[in-house]
C-alpha cells in the first residue's frame, strides 16, 4: 500500500511532536520518509528554502535541498542501520541561492518507524558571530591607536614632503625619481591615516525607516558613473520587500564600499555585479547572551571575479587586511562596523567565478496599537 505522501497519515503522525519545539528550532530542519519525501519542515527551513510548508510537503526533498557531494545514499544507509550520520563543512544550497557551507546531521525519529530528521546547521552563523566581534574589537584597538598616532605622523609627514618638493627643484635623472618616490609615498601615508581618522569618527546610526531599493539605486547609478564604469550591474530586486531600519547614508557607504571592492577585483575588461533582495521571514541572529533578533531584509551583492585569496578569506573583514597590493584593507572593515552598529549580519562566500556578500538587516518597527480603553464612554 502506498503511503499518502501530502496528507494525513504521515504528518498526523508526525504531529504529536512539541510543535511550539519544533517551530523554535533557530536551525533549518526537516522530516522525510523512506521515499526522501518531506513529511514536516519548520519555520527554520521554509526561510531557508524560501518556500512554504505547504508547498513542499509530498516533494522530494534533494530537489530543494541541494547538497554537493550527495549524500542521499548515506542517508538511506543511516536509515537501514538505524544509526545517526553526521557530516561536517559541506556545502548546501537550495534552488535560487548561493550554498552554504553547513554541519547536516540526520537521525531515525524515534517511534515514527523509518522517518529521518535532518539538521542543517551554518557553519558561517556561529564563526561569524565570533568573527563579528573579534573584528569590531581589533579594529577599535588598532583604530583607537592609528588616531592617536595620526596627527603626530601627518605633522612630520608634510615636513617631510615639503622638503622633497624643494629638493626637487635642483635635481635631474635618478636624484630627481626618488624625490618623486618620497613625495608620492608620503602622500600615499596621508591619504591612509585620512582613512583611519574618517573610520574611527563613524558616529552612531542615525536610525529611521529606509528605502533599501533607493539606497541600492543611488550606490549602483554612482558606481556606473566613476569607479564602475567598465561593469555590468543587475538588478533583480523583490518588489515587495518592506522598508528597512537603518541609517540612510551609512548603508549606502556598504553597498560603495561592496560594488567598489567588486569592481576592483574585476578583469580590466570588466564583468557583472549582481545586487539582490529577497526577504527571509525566519532568519534570526541569536547572540551569545542568549537574545535573538529578527533579520528579514536579506540583500546580495555579487560578482564573477577571481574571488578572494584563500589566505585572509577568513579574515576579510578585520581592519588591515587586503587582497589587493595597494589595498588599505579598511573598505570592508568599515562596512562590518556599520553593520554591527546597525545590529545586523554580513556574510561572505567566495571562490573563483563567484563572490557574494550577504547583508541582513532588521525591517521597520511597526508601532503597537493602542490598547482598547474599557467602558469608554460613548459619543452623542
Amino acid at each position: 500500500m502506498t503511503e499518502d505522501l501530502t496528507g494525513s497519515a504521515a504528518v498526523q503522525d508526525w504531529s504529536g511532536a512539541d510543535s511550539a519545539l519544533w517551530t523554535s528550532l533557530p536551525v533549518p530542519a526537516f522530516v522525510i520518509d523512506e521515499n526522501a519525501r518531506i513529511v514536516d519542515v519548520n519555520s527554520a527551513g521554509e526561510g531557508f528554502l524560501n518556500t512554504s510548508r505547504k508547498a513542499l510537503l509530498g516533494k522530494a526533498i534533494w530537489q530543494h535541498v541541494i547538497i554537493a557531494p550527495a549524500i542521499d545514499d548515506a542517508v538511506d544507509r543511516a536509515r537501514d542501520n538505524g544509526t545517526p550520520l553526521f557530516v561536517n563543512d559541506i556545502d548546501v544550497g537550495a534552488p535560487g541561492r548561493a550554498p552554504l557551507q553547513c554541519n547536516v546531521q540526520v537521525a531515525r525519529v524515534q517511534g515514527l518507524g523509518r522517518k529521518m530528521l535532518i539538521l542543517l546547521s551554518p557553519r558561517e552563523l556561529a564563526g561569524r558571530l565570533t568573527q563579528n566581534h573579534s573584528a569590531k574589537s581589533a579594529a577599535q584597538s588598532a583604530i583607537g591607536m592609528a588616531e592617536m598616532l595620526a596627527h603626530e605622523i601627518k605633522n612630520p609627514l608634510a615636513g617631510i614632503t615639503g622638503a622633497a618638493q624643494l629638493l626637487s627643484m635642483g635635481l635631474t635623472g635618478d636624484d630627481l625619481e626618488l624625490t618623486d618616490l618620497i613625495v608620492s609615498e608620503s602622500r600615499r601615508i596621508v591619504k591612509l591615516l585620512e582613512q583611519v581618522e574618517q573610520f574611527g569618527n563613524l558616529s552612531e546610526p542615525a536610525f529611521q525607516e529606509v528605502n533599501i531599493h533607493d539606497v541600492l539605486d543611488r550606490a549602483r547609478r554612482s558606481a556606473l558613473l566613476g569607479f564602475g564604469a567598465h561593469m555590468t550591474i543587475i538588478e533583480d530586486y523583490d518588489p515587495s520587500l518592506p522598508m528597512a531600519w537603518g541609517d540612510g547614508d551609512q548603508l549606502l557607504q556598504v553597498v560603495l564600499n561592496l560594488l567598489k571592492n567588486a569592481a576592483e577585483a574585476a578583469d580590466p575588461g570588466g564583468g557583472t555585479i549582481r545586487i539582490r533582495t529577497f526577504y527571509e521571514h525566519s532568519f534570526r541572529l541569536r547572540r551569545s547572551d542568549g537574545s535573538g533578533k529578527l533579520l528579514p531584509l536579506q540583500i546580495e551583492i555579487s560578482d564573477d571575479g577571481p574571488g578572494l585569496p584563500e589566505a585572509i578569506r577568513d579574515d576579510i573583514f578585520d581592519p588591515f587586511v587586503s587582497g589587493r597590493e595597494n589595498g588599505t584593507g579598511l573598505g570592508l572593515a568599515l562596512v562590518s562596523k556599520i553593520i554591527a552598529d546597525h545590529q545586523g549580519w554580513i556574510s561572505v562566500n567566495s571562490e573563483p567565478g563567484q563572490t557574494v556578500f550577504r547583508l541582513s538587516l532588521s525591517r521597520m518597527p511597526t508601532a503597537p496599537r493602542p490598547a482598547p480603553i474599557p467602558n469608554a464612554p460613548r459619543q452623542e
